[in-house]
């Protein structure tokens, strides 16, 4: 008996990147890759802090902290609010990916409008870039973090969270492996705030290189149209 083969056309897949953002993509690269930020330690802290001092203005948040991941910003938002294992929350709009790591987390994700939510999220990209003030403006009165996804900037991985409760900073911070707490007792030998260690760590420490390309890309956001 002959045997049929039925071969199906690939789906489409739709490009993160547009061509006419190609030249501000390879502008913000090519800027960064020539500004000695990759060989240079002190350049490198400098991006980070730059990046975190970017978002602070722009969320009118006092408190960031940066995520080499979508799913790192999720986790310390969580953490940092202590929604953990066996906790419940809510968050507007989950996506299939938050659902599935809030279930590998063990916090129980409903829908009841009286379980506070999360934490607030917004997704930046090359389409809503000029106009992310006016984006955050309109999510800057709901809950007490919000978590900003880069990643689709092109760069790399990369994610934030902002609050103005410097206790939800401090333990996303301390979840990170050298995150802030952790630098400071390499440079001084002496465990920094102990009481606030976790049980665990994780490797969501953002690369400096991919701070710098979404730092710079954040100043010349409204320079965009001039391309």
């Amino acid at each position: 008996m002959a045997h049929t083969t039925i071969i199906t056309a690939p789906e489409k897949v739709t490009p993160i990147i547009k061509k006419e953002q190609y030249f501000s993509l390879s502008f913000v690269l090519s800027r960064v890759l020539n500004s000695g930020v990759i060989m240079s330690i002190e350049k490198n802290e400098n991006e980070l802090k730059g990046l975190e001092k970017s978002i602070g203005k722009l969320t009118q948040s006092k408190y960031v902290s940066l995520f080499n991941s979508y799913t790192g910003a999720v986790h310390a938002a969580l953490w940092g609010q202590d929604i953990v294992h066996g906790s419940l929350t809510r968050l507007e709009g989950a996506s299939e990916q938050d659902q599935r790591f809030l279930n590998w987390l063990g916090v129980g994700l409903v829908t009841d409008a009286e379980v506070e939510q999360g934490f607030e999220k917004v997704s930046v990209t090359w389409d809503n870039l000029p106009l992310l003030e006016h984006e955050l403006q309109q999510k800057l009165q709901q809950p007490p973090v919000l978590v900003l996804d880069f990643t689709e900037l092109g760069f790399g991985p990369c994610a934030a969270i902002a609050a103005n409760d410097e206790s939800v900073w401090t333990k996303a911070e301390r979840l990170k492996i050298f995150g802030a707490f952790d630098l400071k007792t390499m440079w001084t030998q002496e465990e920094s705030e102990p009481d606030i260690q976790p049980g665990a760590q994780f490797n969501y420490r953002l690369s400096p290189l991919v701070a710098a390309c979404v730092k710079l890309s954040l100043l010349r956001r409204n320079s965009s149209h001039e391309d």
